[in-house]
């Protein structure tokens, strides 16, 4: 091993995570204690003020200044007392992480003068001005055009972190348009409240509103700190842009749900403890398949709430690694040849009556609404199978996409047997028949002292992107690194235009005299024939699928800066301006958001890649082949009547010499064709172009350093190896 391999692992095990007890007290007595949520309020504020917050979240309700001073003086007497002493308008840019200026409560007391109060106003609570400019925007705000607005989102209940009270926001430039995650999100989520709703209400007066839920599961690596400092690709691009895959990896199929590593359980149980004072139910935590690859997932939440427990539980993750000698890494792909990370979305919609509305019920009426919401979601994906794809498409997610560990590139829906089974029954059924869903069976294994299992009435397929999981889907194509909120924009959104459709189908058929029950029938079997092609229960993995998806007419680009341009299409804009969630003009800046982080990414992957190979790989190869040499020339001078050529070291020198003299050019042309990209047009043009003349360069450098790396004597090379990265010491 290297010496700077070496002292890597050294530190790494010197850092070893101290043990980490539980808390003396119980659950409930700390879990949210950093959260301003009802339980706070309530012992801060009177009960009209807290009813006053609730109809503002349920019912849109505008808080009156009063109501705003009060609320904000309560909160700071609240964080206060957890050791606050700034705070912060905490919002998410449309660089998928989150932003926050922090600002101290010190004011002057009156006149300018040398006596300060501690002061936090409705005002400052409500509203904060930031720097439009400065985030990305699309080309919506010039450098000049600086102003920008963050606006409180009371259905986001403040949190302490550190010494900082943090408020989610909303961010919105001067003119308006909306330059962050949350507030499309919000609006995404009013829309299909409203849609759905109306459709329930076919079925069941009583409901007055409908919830989307979202249930995460966050994968990640943990690697050493000490290997990561030393691997430049890893700090600066977050992946391994080299490196030969290791003897050992994941091909045992030992390391899925097998025994958590000690240090890791530490570091578990740590994030665990923090992530509850933040009211973040942490729920499910295992090995997953890669080496240094685990999970954690929460119970479901709402889901504004539920993003942005993620992004605060990913905030969370990084800090308490550093704590027990780990670095987190959230790339799709870190390391190749294993497993990259995925953040699959589980999604649902549920009433204000307690009825989950992808959940099969217990009667004909039940069910009849159940396979309604199921059936349009069916629909909604298939009309808009390539929005859904560009939603989770991103220039990290990309290596991991279609990788026989993550689903394919192109989406399509797996509802099981049964399921598939019904929705056929119903295609040829009359409105006069009910629709019948067992319930779950029960397996008998054959072994005495094992009870019967109870198996669901649908299996798992999990080279779905979208699967249909017994009550809720399964969105699993989202990438780890990213913002749960693209996804369930667009996923919200496309299901509340198709109930809005729904909805106006069946008032057709019941202007033209039909009952409401042969209307919602009617409509529904014309659905299940038109979503048909998007209907797949096959292996998304197989050569043969991606031949029929493209002549099914699903979108089956893999080209990611083609991918994004499904949210300008005719189809998107006219959906999104219908709903309010998004302008024309906010799609068109969000793309071109999208394409310019797109060619940044690649920059900087270039750039680390032509680094690493030029001042790491090709010295030190040449630094061996010197040797090398060296022992050919006293191998002739101690048999000077033998070939040369024919020792060993004679042949390692060529294979050397092949191999850096076509790394040279290789990154000689790579920075030459990203010189010429970087000469296009900003935007489209320029991700394009790196895309089709950049990208196909690292495939072809990375085979030549890896070679390398096998040949070059372990001592002399630096960079810590996958064996050394992949397993926690």
């Amino acid at each position: 091993m290297g010496n700077l391999r070496f002292k890597a692992v050294e530190e790494a095990f010197r850092k070893k995570a101290v043990s980490v007890s539980a808390p003396a007290n119980n659950l409930d007595e700390y879990y949210g204690k950093y959260v301003f949520n009802k339980k706070a309020m309530s012992r801060y504020l009177q009960p009209d003020i807290v009813q006053a917050i609730g109809d503002a979240v349920q019912h849109g309700k505008t808080l009156d200044a009063n109501v705003a001073d009060i609320v904000a003086s309560a909160m700071k007497r609240w964080a206060k007392e957890l050791g606050a002493t700034h705070y912060t308008h905490w919002f998410q840019p449309l660089t998928e992480g989150t932003a926050q200026k922090h600002e101290s409560f010190i004011e002057y007391d009156g006149e300018p003068g040398d006596k300060v109060i501690e002061s936090f106003s409705g005002k400052l609570l409500v509203q904060q001005e930031s720097d439009a400019s400065s985030f990305p925007n699309g080309g919506t705000r010039s450098t000049f055009e600086a102003r920008g607005y963050t606006a409180w989102d009371p259905s986001s209940p403040a949190f302490v972190m550190g010494d900082t009270l943090c408020i989610p926001t909303i961010f919105i430039s001067y003119t308006g348009d909306t330059l962050d995650m949350k507030a499309p999100l919000l609006k995404s989520l009013s829309a299909v409240n409203k849609a759905a709703t109306e459709v329930c209400r076919m079925f069941d007066a009583n409901v007055d509103h409908v919830v989307s839920y979202l249930g995460w599961e966050q994968e990640y690596f943990l690697v050493d700190e000490g290997l990561y400092a030393t691997r430049p690709d890893l700090m600066i691009t977050g992946r391994t842009l080299l490196g030969h895959l290791s003897a050992k990896n994941q091909q045992l199929e030992d390391h899925y749900f097998g025994a958590i590593p000690s240090r890791v359980t530490e570091f578990m149980k740590d994030l665990e403890f923090e992530a509850y004072k933040y009211a973040i139910p942490l729920k499910t935590r295992h090995n997953e398949v890669a080496p240094n690859q685990f999970e954690l997932a929460p119970i479901y939440g709402e889901t504004n709430l539920s993003v942005d427990q993620n992004l605060i539980v990913m905030s969370l993750m990084k800090r308490v690694a550093r704590r027990h000698g780990f670095r987190v890494l959230f790339h799709e792909k870190p390391f190749a040849g294993v497993n990259g990370s995925g953040k699959h979305c589980n999604w649902s919609l549920g009433t204000n009556t307690g009825v989950g509305l992808f959940t099969p019920g217990k009667t004909a009426a039940q069910n009849l609404q159940f396979v309604t919401f199921l059936v349009n979601a069916l629909t909604a994906v298939y009309k808009h199978n390539a929005l859904l794809k560009a939603s989770i498409a991103s220039a990290t997610n990309a290596h991991r996409l279609g990788a026989n560990e993550a689903p394919p590139a192109i989406i399509s829906v797996f509802l099981g047997k049964q399921m598939s089974e019904v929705l056929e029954t119903i295609a040829g059924a009359t409105s006069e028949q009910a629709i019948v869903l067992d319930e779950k069976k029960k397996m008998s294994l054959g072994i005495a002292h094992i009870p019967e299992v109870l198996l669901d009435n649908t299996d798992r397929n999990r080279t779905s992107p979208f699967a249909f999981t017994g009550n809720r889907f399964e969105f699993r194509a989202v990438g780890s690194s990213a913002s749960c909120s693209s996804a369930l924009i667009a996923l919200n959104s496309v299901m509340a235009e198709q109930l809005m459709q729904f909805k106006a189908d069946v008032d057709t058929l019941l202007a033209k005299g039909k009952t409401l029950q042969q209307a919602i029938f009617d409509v529904l079997k014309e659905y299940i024939a038109v979503s048909r092609p998007v209907h797949f229960e096959g292996n998304g993995y197989s050569d043969e699928w991606q031949q029929e998806a493209c002549k099914r007419g699903l979108d089956c680009e893999t080209s990611v800066p083609e991918i994004f341009k499904a949210y300008t299409s005719e189809q998107s804009v006219k959906m999104f301006e219908h709903l309010g969630v998004f302008s024309k003009a906010e799609l068109h800046a969000r793309n071109e958001v999208k394409w310019e982080t797109y060619t940044k990414k690649l920059q900087i992957e270039e750039r680390m890649l032509a680094d690493l190979t030029v001042n790491h790989i090709i010295p030190i190869a040449l630094r061996y082949q010197n040797m090398l040499l060296d022992s050919v020339t006293k191998y002739q001078i101690a048999f000077p009547n033998r070939d040369k050529s024919s020792s060993l070291e004679a042949q390692l020198t060529d294979q050397i010499a092949n191999h850096t003299t076509s790394l040279f050019a290789l990154v000689k042309e790579m920075n030459e064709a990203a010189a010429a990209a970087a000469a296009c047009a900003e935007g489209y043009e320029m991700a394009k172009a790196y895309h089709d003349s950049v990208l196909p360069y690292f495939a072809k450098i990375r085979s030549h350093a890896d070679a390398l790396e096998l040949i070059v004597d372990d001592e002399m090379w630096t960079l810590p190896k996958y064996r050394e990265l992949l397993f926690i010491h």
